[in-house]
């Protein structure tokens, strides 16, 4: 299984450093080009490497770690999805109308036809989510949502493997709702960090 992180700001840089700290090889790309995120890539970790758009879309699951508007854009840049599991860290606040009531995740699973699309790692602020997430004996929790069932097992999979704890919440109308904003306020588990104990 090959991994890609769209987006290098700090939850794109975050979630790269939880590759890097279990050793597990994942590209990064973002709108810069590779060589002006290639210091920072090195930085983390030797098997985090910063590529094109392009080459990280070549990845198996494709995480977005970019802000939500920009999902289009990297909608766009294959001509088909199939095969390809996209895991949805982005939010959107304040939530524009024309979502009309859905779950962001909704709106971006139309927009990647024929992806198997899994609402994960959103809901941790960037500092927590770079940090270790076994702590106390304890391993600290990502909520998962989708629509599709076979998606959502090897997301789970990748969560624990990365250290954390993951918890499926249903699918996006259900558990995505949990963690999405709406109106002026955000989703009830939103900046929730807690915990599982083995």
């Amino acid at each position: 299984m090959s991994y890609a992180i769209v987006g290098f700001g700090k939850i794109g840089q975050a979630l790269a450093h939880a590759f890097a700290r279990k050793n597990i090889d994942v590209t990064v790309a973002s709108r810069r080009p590779p060589e002006a995120l290639a210091p920072q890539a090195r930085a983390i970790g030797p098997t985090v490497v910063a590529k094109s758009l392009r080459e990280a879309l070549e990845a198996d699951t494709i995480i977005l770690a970019i802000p939500f508007w920009e999902h289009r854009e990297v909608a766009k840049a294959l001509p088909s999805w199939e095969g390809k599991t996209v895991i949805d860290a982005t939010n959107v606040f304040p939530v524009p109308e024309e979502l009309d009531g859905l779950p962001s995740s909704v709106v971006i699973a139309k927009a990647f036809i024929g992806a198997k699309l899994v609402k994960a790692f959103n809901h941790l602020i960037a500092a927590t989510l770079a940090a270790d997430p076994v702590v106390d004996g304890g391993h600290r929790v990502v909520f998962l949502s989708s629509d599709d069932e076979d998606a959502t097992a090897p997301v789970a999979a990748l969560a624990k493997q990365l250290g954390f704890a993951p918890i499926k919440l249903g699918e996006l109308n259900e558990g995505g709702a949990l963690v999405h904003a709406r109106g002026r306020t955000w989703g009830p588990l939103i900046f929730q960090d807690l915990f599982k104990k083995e």
